[in-house]
């Protein structure tokens, strides 16, 4: 379990897959770690090098103080590449992983081969929400008081009720996240504003929207996808973490968008 060293701040890698194959790149959500790609990581190692990690503030990585940004998570990104010599990735984020995303595709064009950002969103005009989240949890501090809700938002009903298991596993990892790293990501995500940045970018593109997600909706992808010359769309049966609820079809969906 390598750890990376980003400006002081150790980042959790985890790599598989052959080398010298090409490389892809994960990115979860907020209050997610690596192992939220652990339905899609068997696939996707057999034709690519596969690198997961934690976000600063998540799992295995460093908890530095926040506020954190957008840019500041990009540059974690190309730490981790320069550290292990990679020139070009592919890259699948969801949710705060596509913020990410959109980011380096912007700013470090060179360094992405393919772009595919999942049940995600460039903007939030309205800060109140993520303000008073932030207050919320300075005043617990524990995520607990956040979890259903999370939940609710993260999977649709019939995918709860079906798969506990998946649920309570999830659930763990979201109350694991250290409450100083959840709130130094908050505060990237209310102060993104990518707008204009998505018109930089020029890799190829795919997004990803859950028919059901009331966090990063349908018309949020589109946005998205609308801004970045040539991108496509691919719409699935679910909620926000739509790789965990439709992992078949989210694993094909991206190996026919890497490999055409």
């Amino acid at each position: 379990m390598p750890f990376v060293d980003a400006d002081g701040c150790p980042i959790h890698v985890q790599i598989e897959g052959p080398e010298g194959a090409p490389v892809l790149m994960l990115s979860n959500s907020l209050g997610a770690d690596l192992h939220m790609w652990d339905d899609q990581a068997p696939a996707w190692s057999k034709q690519f090098r596969l690198i997961r990690y934690d976000r600063r503030g998540h799992g295995k990585s460093g908890v530095p103080k926040g506020p954190y940004s957008m840019e500041r998570l990009g540059r974690d990104v190309i730490a981790i590449l320069d550290n292990f010599k990679i020139k070009k990735i592919s890259w699948c984020g969801l949710s705060m992983g596509g913020m990410v995303g959109q980011w380096l595709g912007a700013n470090a064009p060179s360094r992405i081969e393919k772009l595919i950002l999942s049940n995600t969103t460039c903007y939030y005009a309205d800060k109140g929400p993520w303000n008073d989240r932030i207050k919320l949890l300075r005043e617990k501090n524990s995520l607990a008081p956040l979890l259903n809700g999370t939940m609710e938002r993260w999977f649709t009903k019939t995918f709860r009720d079906e798969h506990p298991q998946t649920i309570a596993r999830l659930a763990n990892t979201f109350l694991a996240t250290p409450v100083e790293g959840y709130i130094g990501c908050c505060e990237a995500i209310r102060d993104m504003d990518h707008r204009e940045a998505l018109g930089k970018i020029t890799a190829p593109t795919l997004v990803i929207a859950g028919k059901h997600d009331p966090a990063t909706n349908v018309e949020a992808c589109e946005f998205v996808r609308s801004q970045i010359r040539g991108a496509n769309m691919a719409i699935l049966d679910a909620a926000h973490i739509s790789n965990v609820e439709q992992p078949a079809a989210y694993t094909a969906k991206v190996l026919e968008f890497l490999t055409r």
